[in-house]
Parts: structure tokens; C-alpha cells; sequence
């Protein structure tokens, strides 16, 4: 009986090394993919235009609060106590006001940036699964991470271009600049 099982054993074992070298491996540049997607361009239009009309409401909240702070510094000295109890108290209340838009902005504006980039990468994904099920791969690697630290380029399939093309993504197309968009 023990004679069988490891006879069965080392069957097995040659088998899963026989078919461990015909294993597939891909990589992919998933950064790339995703920015240069035109869904991607239309959530950074999205994206800048909420982020102006933040920023447009701040700086005029701001501008409220400078407003009341000179008012203060000047007319401070002819105010009654009352009035400028009552006029340092508004000042605190925009204060808080301020910092409190710039709290909920920055979730709103991360909570908008997931809304919109999660259809996006879940199209990406399905367009890689696709390109890796039609080259027969059982890994795809997404070297954009940095967490790949080595891959080999001979042994591993870039399907960049693949997915790019399943994905109707022009060629000459570029991405965008540094400090630009997402």
C-alpha cells in the first residue's frame, strides 16, 4: 500500500512538473490602460469641473472670512463689547464653516473620483481577462503597481497592446501630462 501511494505520489509529481512548464504568464501596464481609456477622459472633464466649483464655493468663503477679519481689524476699536463679542464670534463660526466644507469637499470629491473610476476599471478588468483567457495565461501581472518586482519579458506576455485594442484605445494615443487630470 505504501509502495502504491508514493508510486501515485511521484506520478503526480511529474505531472505537475511536466505541466508547470507550460504555463503562461502576462503583464500588463494596468495604469496606462485605464488613463488612456475615453472613459477616463470624460471622468476627468467630470472630475475638473467638480473640483473647480469646490474650489470657486472655498475661495469665496474665504474671501467672506478675510472680509470679516479686515472689518474687525479696523472697526474693532469703535465697537461696542457686545459688537465685538458678536462680531469675533462670526468670525469663529466661518472659521468652522471653512473648515468644515474643506473636511466634506475632499470626501465628496473622493467618493465622485471611486463613483466614477469603478465602472472604468471593472471594464479594464474584463477586457484583461478576456485577452488572458484567449492567449491561455493563468497569471496576468500588473507591473504599473511597482509590487512585481521582476518579471521576464521573454517568458511573460505583455498584453498591453492586446487590451488596449479589445478596448478600442487609438495608438497614438498618449497619456496625459504630469500634474494634469488623475
Amino acid at each position: 500500500m505504501k509502495k502504491a501511494f508514493l508510486t501515485i505520489l511521484s506520478v503526480v509529481a511529474s505531472l505537475g512538473i511536466a505541466s508547470a512548464q507550460d504555463l503562461k504568464f502576462g503583464h500588463i501596464n494596468m495604469q496606462e490602460v485605464v488613463f488612456l481609456m475615453d472613459e477616463m477622459d470624460s471622468a476627468r472633464v467630470q472630475l475638473d469641473k467638480y473640483n473647480k466649483e469646490i474650489q470657486d464655493t472655498y475661495q469665496a468663503m474665504a474671501t467672506e472670512y478675510q472680509e470679516k477679519i479686515n472689518t474687525y481689524q479696523q472697526m474693532g476699536a469703535n465697537w461696542s463689547p457686545a459688537v465685538l463679542q458678536a462680531k469675533e464670534q462670526e468670525i469663529r463660526d466661518i472659521e468652522a464653516r471653512l473648515q468644515q466644507y474643506q473636511a466634506t469637499a475632499q470626501n465628496d470629491m473622493q467618493a465622485m473620483q471611486q463613483q466614477l473610476i469603478a465602472p472604468i476599471q471593472k471594464k479594464a478588468n474584463e477586457a484583461v481577462a478576456k485577452v488572458a483567457k484567449a492567449n491561455g495565461l493563468i497569471y496576468v501581472f500588473d507591473i504599473s503597481l511597482g509590487s512585481v518586482p521582476y518579471y521576464s519579458e521573454t517568458l511573460s506576455q505583455d498584453i498591453t497592446a492586446q487590451v488596449k485594442a479589445e478596448l478600442k484605445i487609438r495608438a497614438d494615443k498618449k497619456l496625459p501630462q504630469q500634474g494634469t487630470g488623475m
